[in-house]
C-alpha cells in the first residue's frame, strides 16, 4: 500500500513539477557546492544575488582558497553568518586542491569529509551537480512535507532521510528531493499550507490543515475584537 501511495504521490509532482531544478543558479558543481554553504539560514534568491560577483571574483577551487578572508567576508555578507561561511569556503577548497585537485568529489564519503559540508550539502551536490542519487535532501520544507504527508513521524534529518530512502525508489531521489522542497517552500508552507490549490492533496492526511488553520485565526481574531469592545466599554464607563 505504502509502496503505491509513495508512486501516486511522484506522479502528481511531476504533473506539477516536471523537469524541476534546484533554484541556487550554478555553472558548475564547485559553483553550487559553495551556493549550498551560503545558502544555510538564507534564501536562495539572496544567495543567487551574491554568488555572480561572488564567482566573478573567485572563479574556482584555487582562487577561492587563496581570498583574503575581509574581501570575501565582504562579498557574501548579506547571507547572514558570513564570517562562518567565508571561513567555510576557503578551508573546503584548500581541502579540494589537496584532496582531489579542485575538483568536487564524487562520493559522499569524500563530500562529508570536507570542512563546512554535512551529509544535506553532499546530497544536493552529488545530485543535482553530477546525477549521482547519493540520498535524499532533508531540509526544514522537506521535513514538513514528509511529516504532513505521513511518510515520517520523526524530527531528525537523519532518522528522516531514512525513513524516505527505505520508500522512494532510488532512481527518483534526486528529483523527489528538489520537487518536494519546491513544494515545501511555494505550496505547503510553514504557517499556512495551500491545501485549497496542492496536487498532493488526494494524497496526503493532513489536506484539511489549511481549513483549520484559518479558522482558528477566525476564531482568535473574533476574541480579540469582542476583547477590544469590552475594554472599550469598561472604558466608558469609568
Amino acid at each position: 500500500m505504502e509502496k503505491t501511495r509513495i508512486a501516486d504521490i511522484l506522479r502528481a509532482l511531476d504533473d506539477a513539477l516536471r523537469g524541476a531544478r534546484v533554484e541556487l543558479r550554478h555553472d558548475s558543481p564547485l559553483q553550487l557546492l559553495i551556493a549550498t554553504i551560503l545558502s544555510a539560514q538564507c534564501t536562495d534568491e539572496r544567495v543567487n544575488r551574491v554568488t555572480p560577483a561572488l564567482f566573478r571574483a573567485w572563479p574556482d577551487a584555487a582562487a577561492l582558497a587563496r581570498a583574503p578572508l575581509p574581501a570575501l567576508e565582504k562579498t557574501i555578507r548579506s547571507t547572514g553568518f558570513f564570517r562562518a561561511k567565508a571561513r567555510a569556503i576557503t578551508s573546503c577548497c584548500r581541502a579540494l586542491l589537496e584532496r582531489h585537485g579542485g575538483e568536487v568529489p564524487r562520493t559522499m564519503e569524500e563530500m562529508v569529509r570536507l570542512p563546512g559540508v554535512g551529509r544535506k550539502t553532499a546530497n544536493v551536490v552529488l545530485g543535482a551537480g553530477y546525477g549521482i542519487p547519493s540520498g535524499i535532501v532533508v531540509d526544514t520544507h522537506m521535513a514538513r512535507v514528509a511529516q504532513r504527508l505521513g511518510l515520517t513521524k520523526q524530527t531528525d534529518p537523519v532518522k528522516i532521510e531514512r525513513d524516505l530512502l527505505a520508500t522512494v525508489p532510488r532512481d527518483e531521489w534526486i528529483f523527489f528531493s528538489i520537487a518536494m522542497i519546491l513544494h515545501g517552500r511555494y505550496v505547503c508552507q510553514a504557517r499556512l499550507p495551500r491545501c485549497s490549490s496542492c496536487p498532493l492533496s488526494r494524497h496526503c492526511p493532513s489536506n484539511q490543515l489549511e481549513t483549520r488553520l484559518l479558522a482558528a485565526k477566525e476564531t482568535a481574531a473574533r476574541g480579540q475584537g469582542a476583547g477590544r469592545r469590552r475594554a472599550s466599554r469598561d472604558r466608558r464607563r469609568s
